[in-house]
């Protein structure tokens, strides 16, 4: 048997845990250490030298790019197909199990998933119907409320009425949504975690069943999993010492939406008998880069401990700077991006990360005043857009009359004549009988209480379904999807949009014909389910889901939790101020400053050949103007490994302008950034940047009586005022 496909490519740390034998082991890997190199050499080994089937491992993971990914390397690796694998998110894995075992999970067969924007309207309705004013309760909090307490493993029955009347409320809407939900066959994100774990935990024939098939469970970022997911982990693998996860504790970022460090602490309580095996061998950064980060995150307590290093040399110093302002700060890095164009660099090998999605309008304005091509990362995705939304609750009614989710959406989607009225009794109906929205509509009608013109649009609304459901029978799936598309009104309704956005919008609407077409139904499909039911949980899943998708050379700007996973040539972390990077939020609580810190780290590992630190003197922000100090993390590197730079120069030995304000201005043609000015007509002011040259050199002014403006330096007659 040869087996240096799979041992050769590895170095000593990573052989070790691919080699060694089955137990629970914990794979600390640090950024860039190749963590997802060792899952998929893992399974590879164990399937061809162990001798373990395919059938018998599960490999859960965050994202569907990421599941994908493993699966092919697996296959091109073993040269096989890797098809009976289990791999897939933790959501994916478990609507897997609940469409196998809906009877035992207390689920109807047809139950339909809710991705986030779904379940917020249900909770807009739910509140109306029950009278509560979306001003004092916003949905957004109510639907994290109900996440939250889901992701704790806690159902409404669970918890006890509190003498506060803000909890009492928030558990009233509580029990009101679970009842919808269940009366409806709706489930939410949080609930496909929570059913699934019940699942198990409530059906012991059921969990030996997965326990005996899963002889060897994974996990890639573990440090990411909340309480839930972690339950159920542990269910998969009582007793059996069979928990291979991998995971970084100083890459935990995001405890802000329910990961849980604790998880990767408690692991070595949960598994006696665990092994540890630390990769800290980077294949990403440069050794300056590494060496700052790591005396960075060291000022975090209770770590496990591991130092990067590479082989792969020293590189650049890291390079601080100092500007005056938010504007002299995105001046300063959209013209080093256009530098390294200039010397034969992609755009694409350059990233903007930021604390708050805030900071990017600056940015922003300066690529597009220079014709720089940029992208947003993490912009609205292929299925969270309104018009795929509206085209998929079609879809959903189609198959599910008694969804009311999509009935909601789509009911005067296009506009139908049905009118709020209409609507509200609709929903009347629904609350004091107890039944979906499409049912009650039905009864609506047969009271006859409505003017004709609104009975037949309610009629023409519930006929225009069931002839689209009548039509798609035998139909292929991407014939279902063309059907509704060209029915359903959405077309027409685009068509009358002005300007470029509604051929857009028609244009998604042929893609997802298209991605109908393409959707491996084979792949998908172990329950034998309809394709129908199967695209529309696929979307749902991975609406989800960060997907990429093609795009020119262009910077990429994202904020720092976006950055996660990927890594660049060229890197700048901006904002980095007390206040802004660590948020203010987290200065006075120990836990989320060392999350902060944390996030730190990643955003610096994110750079593989050049990273810059930029922090401003002032900043005007969420409509404020502050004066911030710079950033206790900069203060946390080494001088060694920083040098700092200004606009036309650079400083072998840094200024200790983290320590204090910036020993000098930069200058910058005829003047000075700070300079105070006088002119004629707008009175005193100071300078806030300059660009151009000769003629069409310009400066911009905060004027004290008429705020900031651009003039001509040819024109405008400035005065240099002292002081």
């Amino acid at each position: 048997m040869d087996i240096t496909k799979i041992i050769g490519p590895l170095n000593d740390a990573q052989r070790q845990a691919v080699t060694a034998p089955s137990q629970a082991m914990l794979v600390l890997a640090g950024a860039g250490s190749g963590k997802t190199r060792v899952l998929v050499h893992r399974i590879a080994w164990q399937i061809q030298v162990e001798g373990e089937s395919a059938h018998s491992i599960l490999a859960v993971t965050f994202t569907n790019k990421a599941a994908k990914e493993m699966r092919g390397r697996i296959e091109d690796l073993l040269k096989v197909s890797a098809q009976t694998l289990w791999i897939g998110t933790f959501h994916g894995i478990a609507h897997r199990l609940l469409r196998r075992h809906a009877k035992e999970a207390k689920l109807p067969e047809t139950f339909q998933v809710m991705d986030s924007g779904d379940q917020l309207r249900v909770i807009k309705r739910l509140l109306n119907t029950l009278n509560f004013d979306d001003s004092k309760w916003p949905p957004r909090e109510v639907q994290w409320y109900i996440n939250a307490q889901k992701d704790e493993g806690i159902r409404a029955r669970h918890m006890v009425e509190a003498a506060d009347i803000h909890q009492r409320q928030m558990l009233r809407i509580y029990r009101a949504y679970e009842e919808l939900c269940d009366r409806s066959g709706l489930v939410d994100f949080a609930e496909l975690l929570l059913r699934a774990h019940e699942l198990l935990r409530d059906n012991p024939a059921v969990l030996d069943f997965y326990q005996q098939r899963f002889r060897q469970v994974h996990v890639d970022e573990f440090q990411d999993t909340n309480t839930i997911q972690y339950a159920w982990l542990r269910l998969l693998t009582d007793g059996k010492d069979n928990l291979f996860v991998v995971g970084d504790d100083d890459q935990s970022i995001y405890g802000w939406r329910g990961a849980k460090i604790e998880n990767i602490y408690s692991f070595q309580k949960h598994y006696p008998n665990h092994q540890v095996i630390k990769l800290e061998q980077n294949y990403r950064s440069t050794g300056t880069i590494l060496k700052a980060a790591n005396k960075i995150i060291a000022n975090n307590a209770g770590r496990m401990g591991k130092e990067l290093w590479t082989d792969a040399g020293e590189g650049d110093k890291i390079s601080l700077y100092a500007a005056f302002n938010e504007q002299d700060e995105a001046y300063f890095v959209v013209e080093r991006i256009r530098a390294w164009v200039n010397e034969g660099g992609l755009r694409s090998d350059a990233a903007i990360l930021y604390r708050s999605n805030a900071q990017s309008r600056q940015f922003e304005e300066k690529l597009m005043a220079t014709g720089t091509p940029y992208r947003v990362y993490g912009g609205l995705r292929f299925f969270d857009r309104a018009e795929i939304k509206n085209a998929l609750a079609y879809l959903r009614l189609m198959s599910n009359r008694h969804d009311d989710a999509s009935f909601e959406r789509v009911i005067n989607t296009p506009t139908r004549g049905i009118g709020a009225k209409a609507i509200d009794d609709i929903r009347c109906i629904a609350r004091d009988q107890s039944i979906s929205l499409w049912a009650a509509a039905i009864v609506l009608i047969n009271q006859r209480t409505m003017t004709a013109r609104a009975a037949n649009a309610l009629t023409g609304f519930l006929e225009l379904i069931k002839n689209l459901d009548k039509q798609a029978e035998g139909l292929a799936l991407y014939e279902k999807v063309r059907l509704v598309v060209e029915k359903c009104g959405l077309v027409e309704l685009y068509q009358k949009e002005k300007m470029d956005k509604g051929e857009e919008k028609i244009e998604n609407l042929e893609e997802l014909v298209n991605a109908a077409r393409l959707f491996d139904f084979d792949q998908e499909n172990e329950e034998n389910l309809g394709e129908l039911d199967m695209f529309l949980a696929h979307a749902a899943l991975e609406s989800g889901d960060s997907q990429a998708d093609d795009f020119e050379d262009c910077v990429q700007l994202m904020t720092l939790h976006s950055a996660k996973g990927l890594e660049f040539k060229l890197v700048f972390l901006v904002g980095m101020e007390e206040g802004l990077f660590p948020s203010q939020q987290s200065v006075d609580d120990v836990a989320r400053l060392e999350e902060e810190r944390r996030l730190c780290y990643v955003g610096m590992t994110r750079a593989m050949k050049q990273l810059y630190l930029t922090y401003a003197e002032s900043r005007r922000l969420y409509g404020r103007e502050s004066y911030p100090r710079p950033s206790r993390f900069l203060r946390e590197i080494p001088a060694e490994f920083l040098q700092e730079v200004r606009m036309r120069a650079t400083v072998s030995r840094p200024v200790t302008a983290v320590q204090a304000k910036a020993a000098s201005l930069q200058a910058t043609g005829s003047y000075k950034l700070g300079q105070r000015v006088g002119h004629a007509k707008f009175g005193e002011g100071v300078v806030l940047q300059m660009e151009g040259s000769g003629a069409q050199e310009r400066v911009q002014i905060n004027f004290k009586q008429v705020g900031v403006k651009w003039l001509m330096l040819a024109y405008a007659k400035l005065e240099v005022l002292q002081g």
